[in-house]
């Protein structure tokens, strides 16, 4: 049965994170009639219920995991070790990710937005069907569209691939695996392999090249992969995976690879793949809409979310752009903002260049703006200059373990300006943010040297290099 609804100002296509803030935008500050479709049976996205929000919940259990272990060098005795519960701690987990859900839901019909719930695809570029069940659709028309719709993991099409988990599945594991593989070296690959790492999984990451984080500054990617091996994380390094087999469901999984063209064997309790993410819109019916994508299968969208139908926008990681939370919900309220906040908003969008981000690493690492391969591209060898500095943090002054804190700054131009700041070393998830806006505001490095250190702490490092 077809049904039909009234026509709406503004359809939300996902409620994510970017699509929930431009929705709530629109219609709790500026007024517009907003409806939200959302095919799962929770709100929050990717973000709140299998990314972010889960994972630094995890990050937290592990990091406290090491403060036990740390504690006996700071004078509070040589104690048993303690069991780590994985089994409470996920259930705690999802009830807290429960709770979100439910906040999301509440801010939605506070802020007058309509939730639709079902799957959505174009007739045309102003009427979306949705299918609320098996036998019953409604179709739904607006006069301005957004395709917020996020995006899933890649699972490679090899023998016994299902063998093998997603990042998704990470948080379905219901009993921690004495044996891990994790299957890629991005962010979502090194994070969770730290994670299983400082949990006391015994964890192994495979790489396709020699090295992790391929497109972070080697200050980072260098010393944090030495780092982990330091901790005990095992690497096959010029991967190539062949096969997942395995005899039973519930027995082990035996890897088949080539470690630089030499066949190898691994057995592993459970294997995480970590290998990518595409966009989800296959089912979206684009080409009802006039939408097109670009050569590797996302959205067509220019730095205003304009697609390349009048009307119709697209935002987060169906755009394949700087696929992070903040920038979705920046780029979402940006939005509609320009849609219907009026003049003072016409150009009104999210500037793309110099966004921070963190990898929750064991330890964390932070980056921001031109790594120094890339500066020196840009602006030329003779234009560039590095300062850099490793160190100790004083929190290690009492532990056997020395974990290593690295900090660069990349400058460009005579004077001076800092055009990337890239760290690693613990704490660096929050001093980054600072710093951050400092970048934005085009400090250069005498403005970093003018700030007065605080001391004693790592960042001060940061303002004091010469």
């Amino acid at each position: 049965m077809l049904s039909t609804k009234p026509i709406y100002d503004y359809l939300v296509i996902g409620g994510g994170s970017g699509g929930l803030a431009s929705a709530r935008r629109a219609s709790g500050i500026h007024g517009a009639k907003v409806a939200l479709i959302e095919a799962q049976h929770r709100l929050g996205g990717t973000c709140v219920n299998v990314g972010c929000v889960p994972k630094k919940v995890m990050w937290n259990a592990a990091s406290v995991a090491e403060a036990l272990r740390d504690a006996k060098h700071y004078g509070f005795g040589d104690q048993e070790p303690v069991k780590f519960n994985w089994e409470l701690m996920k259930e705690k987990r999802d009830a807290y990710v429960k709770r979100l859900n439910g906040i999301y839901e509440r801010n939605l019909g506070n802020d007058k937005v309509e939730h639709i719930q079902g799957f959505a695809s174009f007739v045309n570029e102003n009427t979306v069907r949705v299918q609320t069940s098996e036998s019953e659709s409604m179709e739904v028309q607006a006069k301005k569209i957004l395709i917020a719709t996020g995006g899933h993991p890649l699972i490679p099409d090899i023998p016994g691939a299902h063998y093998g988990i997603d990042s998704d599945g990470f948080f379905d594991l219901e009993h921690q695996p004495k044996r891990v593989a994790v299957i890629g070296t991005g962010y979502i690959g090194v994070e969770l392999a730290g994670i299983f790492n400082t949990l006391g999984t015994q964890t192994t990451v495979f790489s396709r090249t020699k090295q992790i984080l391929r497109n972070f500054d080697p200050i980072i990617k260098d010393n944090l992969l030495k780092e982990m091996q330091s901790v005990g994380v095992n690497f096959a390094f010029d991967a190539k995976v062949n096969a997942l087999v395995r005899e039973n469901e519930s027995g082990p999984i035996t890897i088949q690879y080539e470690s630089d063209g030499t066949p190898e064997t691994l057995e592993v309790d459970a294997v995480v793949w970590a290998v990518g993410r595409l966009p989800n819109i296959k089912k979206l019916n684009l080409e009802s809409a006039n939408v097109q994508l670009t050569e590797k299968g996302y959205i067509v969208a220019d730095a205003y979310q304009n697609t390349t139908q009048e009307n119709v926008y697209a935002l987060g990681d169906a755009c394949g752009v700087a696929e992070l939370t903040p920038v979705a919900i920046a780029a979402g309220r940006k939005l509609s903002d320009r849609l219907f906040g009026g003049e003072q908003f016409k150009e009104s969008r999210l500037e793309y260049e110099n966004i921070p981000t963190v990898v929750f690493s064991h330890p964390t690492a932070g980056t921001i703006g031109y790594t120094e391969p890339e500066a020196r591209e840009k602006f030329g060898t003779e234009n560039v200059k590095t300062y850099t500095s490793k160190f100790t943090n004083m929190y290690f002054s009492m532990l056997e373990h020395k974990e290593p804190t690295a900090y660069k700054l990349v400058c460009a131009g005579a004077d001076e300006k800092v055009v990337g700041v890239h760290i690693l070393g613990r704490g660096s998830d929050e001093i980054l943010q600072g710093f951050g806006v400092a970048v934005r505001m085009g400090a250069t490095k005498a403005n970093f040297d003018s700030c007065v250190a605080i001391h004693p702490t790592a960042a001060e490092e940061l303002v004091t290099m010469r």
